[in-house]
């Protein structure tokens, strides 16, 4: 018997054509084909066709295949990976199994979060509902993920609104089948369950509802409301499996002839009434018309960038342009309300709140993306790391589900901060931001859970001038070069409120990280509380919080020395003795020192030398070549970076996703400019990776951008004002728009 497609598939790559098992072909020939048609030849072109939600699914990534809005508080999907920290999206490309679907995860982060009330369809009812599954049967693109679960009998398919998960499923056969609902369910690094604090959940005929309290990366409340389109006719409870603190349950429905399920989800951080509103926030039972409104409104969105490229580069990057849209997430329910770092309920006066953000990267490139593509949520943005900050007294570090993780070093929401400011954004209160940044750069923080040593202790800070190896528990080299970047933040928003002896003040304290630097190896490198530097020192083995506490995180003394360049990149050159120690310096980092060896090193990923592009500390280096009289090895590096480590597969991150860090950074890449000096408005100039581009954000005037000529030597960045710095490329004359022309040659 021949297979009916279903016309919203494509077709199955021809590698996994062979994978498809019999069983599975009597399933897909009964299924129902969907409704939800693909883009029709005139749309071809259309740039959510060119994402590929796969990307980054393998390896290190961490990415998930499943629907989102553009940077929904829901995201759907397969769990099919048993817990761990390889797989922190709760999905792994060639995990054989599909455990449910929760509804919500972070795309690509270090650590696993969320994963929310598991449900999982089946024909048949067993305890155990997991089931094998063929790649061939994946189909996820923008706004929707299916697959068939060949052990289940049923198709599933996915999509979303803003709050709210759609699921459909379409089983081999009618009459009695069963829907597993797994509350104990959650994305976790730990070896056992993730532990739930209180629990409760009621039923009604059409579906149930919610709230508990979950203890994981940090404390979080979640509620939930789910609605089926079809009564529950039974429900059983399951017995308890070890370490289970939270109810699992199989409920019982009868099919009609159209064999067919569908389930809304809303989930919550406040109460029921806040999951309920989310769930209805788009009534109906209408699921092809919710996933064509998501791909028009992903079309809308990844169209303020068109590239001319060929179809392996437009697909790399639309999917990182993708990626870079996932998060920060929107916290606050459709009446506005949502439960701050303090677990405190709290209503927005007007616009939107948003969590999952993870500063340390983002702060890099993803938020300067936002400022020049996504200008609308920048003020709602800053006013979220605000709210944090009015609710516990200083501003986040890693917040996810509105609550606050304590991950990572620094003070990276300083930066995104001054960066709006200096950009022209105006909707929020800069001297209550200014205050905030004051605060949270003076007062000690205290630990967010036991054994917290990520924390800013500004009496030993300010007492020493750096964080001496022997007083604090770990990384004390690099918090003290992450303490400049938000010190220089601090300074710059201050001189441009005008309060000036406030500036100086933290301008002087920004240049802490000069009595770290070695004159005789001119690193970096640790001193203790009388002085003394660290001996031995060994400036090519990698440290890390997670499994080799040392002076850095996760990276050495050679990676982390070009931090000060975030902030002042002309004052790390003076150090080096100008733009031939500067070069000097780079060539030796990626040309003349051995690649680090070993899975045990953390970020240790996409190496060229000792320049590791798995983690975000080596981000802007390669762009300092600009600095230096040979800017065209820079054009290379860059070049090769966007090559090597971004690829149009599973596998095609390599490192984390990190919520858009990686992805921002190969969007800056493409464009040909990128925020070495993220709080500054600037940009550095490079060579676009594509020979025509264009930006056109709503309320803005287009840009163009043009590479004229090939070639890897840069000659001159000009508009129609003239040439521009290549050094010091102003955001306001970007979006100003008109052309950017990139004049380009052969060596």
């Amino acid at each position: 018997m021949g297979i009916t497609p279903d016309r919203s598939d494509p077709p199955p790559r021809a590698a996994e054509r062979g994978l498809i098992r019999p069983f599975l072909l009597t399933v897909l020939a009964v299924l129902m084909p969907s409704a939800f048609a693909a883009q029709t030849s005139a749309d071809a072109q259309a740039p959510a066709d060119a994402v590929d939600p796969f990307i980054g699914t393998d390896g290190t990534g961490h990415s998930f295949p499943g629907p989102s809005r553009p940077f929904g508080m829901i995201q759907p999907g397969p769990d099919n990976a048993d817990t761990g920290w390889e797989f922190t999206s709760g999905y792994q490309y060639r995990a054989p199994r599909i455990i449910g679907f929760s509804q919500n995860r972070a795309s690509g982060t270090g650590i696993p979060e969320l994963g929310d009330v598991l449900l999982q369809p089946g024909a048949g009812c067993r305890a155990d509902m997991a089931s094998t599954y063929a790649k061939s049967s994946e189909v996820a693109r923008p706004g929707y993920y299916a697959v068939t679960l060949a052990d289940n009998g049923v198709r599933v398919e996915l999509t979303s609104t803003l709050r709210s998960a759609f699921h459909r499923y379409r089983f081999v056969r009618g009459g009695r089948v069963c829907l597993l609902v797994d509350l104990q369910h959650g994305l976790t690094f730990r070896t056992d369950a993730q532990p739930v604090l209180s629990v409760s959940n009621s039923f009604s005929i059409d579906g149930f509802e919610g709230e508990a309290k979950r203890r994981n990366w940090t404390t979080r409340h979640v509620a939930w409301s789910v609605r089926f389109d079809r009564p529950i006719i039974g429900v059983e409870t399951l017995p308890p499996r070890p370490g289970d603190a939270a109810p699992r349950y199989l409920l019982y429905f009868e099919l009609g002839e159209d064999r067919a399920l569908q389930v809304r989800i809303g989930l919550s951080t406040t109460d029921r009434d806040g999951a309920r509103l989310n769930r209805d926030e788009r009534g109906g039972w209408a699921f092809d018309a919710v996933a064509s409104d998501s791909l028009r409104e992903w079309n809308d969105l990844l169209g303020r960038v068109r590239i001319v490229a060929p179809e392996r580069q437009r697909r790399i990057f639309y999917t990182a342009l993708y990626h870079a849209f996932l998060h920060p997430s929107v916290i606050s329910d459709v009446d506005g309300r949502w439960r701050g770092p303090d677990l405190r309920i709290r209503r927005a006066a007007k616009g939107l709140r948003y969590s999952t953000f993870s500063l340390w990267d983002s702060f890099r490139a993803a938020h300067p993306l936002y400022t020049l593509l996504v200008p609308e949520r920048v003020d709602d943005l800053v006013g979220s790391l605000l709210d944090h900050h009015d609710a516990v007294g200083r501003l986040p570090k890693w917040p996810i589900w509105g609550a606050e993780t304590g991950t990572m070093i620094g003070e990276p929401a300083l930066p995104v901060i001054a960066d709006a400011w200096a950009k022209g954004f105006r909707g929020f209160d800069g001297r209550r931001a200014l205050a905030a940044m004051v605060a949270t750069s003076t007062r000690d923080a205290l630990p967010v859970f036991p054994g917290d040593h990520s924390l800013s202790l500004w009496s030993i800070y300010d007492w020493h001038g750096f964080y001496p190896f022997d007083l604090v528990e770990g990384e004390a080299v690099s918090r003290t070069l992450e303490a400049g970047i938000g010190d220089a933040a601090t300074a710059r928003m201050a001189r441009m409120l005008g309060e000036l002896p406030l500036a100086e003040r933290f301008e002087r304290r920004s240049r802490n990280w000069r009595s770290l630097m070695d004159p005789e190896t001119r690193l970096a490198r640790g001193r203790d509380s009388a002085g003394r530097w660290r001996t031995p020192f060994d400036p090519l083995t990698p440290t890390s919080p997670l499994n080799n506490p040392g002076d850095y995180t996760e990276a050495n003394a050679w990676q982390y020395t070009w931090t000060p360049a975030l902030h002042g990149p002309h004052e790390l050159m003076e150090v080096w003795g100008g733009k031939a120690g500067l070069q000097g310096m780079l060539d030796r980092f990626f040309f003349g020192l051995p690649t680090t060896q070993g899975a045990e090193y953390l970020g240790q990923e996409a190496m060229i030398g000792q320049y590791a592009h798995g983690n975000e500390p080596s981000h802007h280096i390669a762009w300092l070549y600009a600095y230096t009289d040979r800017p065209e090895t820079g054009h290379r590096l860059v070049s090769r970076i966007a090559e090597e480590f971004y690829k149009d597969s599973p596998g095609g991150i390599i490192g984390n996703e990190d919520a858009g860090q990686m992805s921002a950074w190969y969007v800056f890449a493409t464009l040909g400019f990128y925020p070495v000096e993220p709080a500054s408005a600037r940009y550095v100039a490079g060579i676009p990776l594509v020979e025509r581009a264009a930006l056109r954000v709503p309320g803005r005037r287009a840009l163009t951008i043009e590479r004229v000529g090939r070639g890897d030597r840069l000659l001159r960045v000009s508009s129609a004002g003239g040439a521009l710095p290549v050094t010091a490329l102003e955001h306001r004359s970007l979006v100003q728009g008109g052309t950017l022309r990139f004049e380009v040659a052969a060596p």
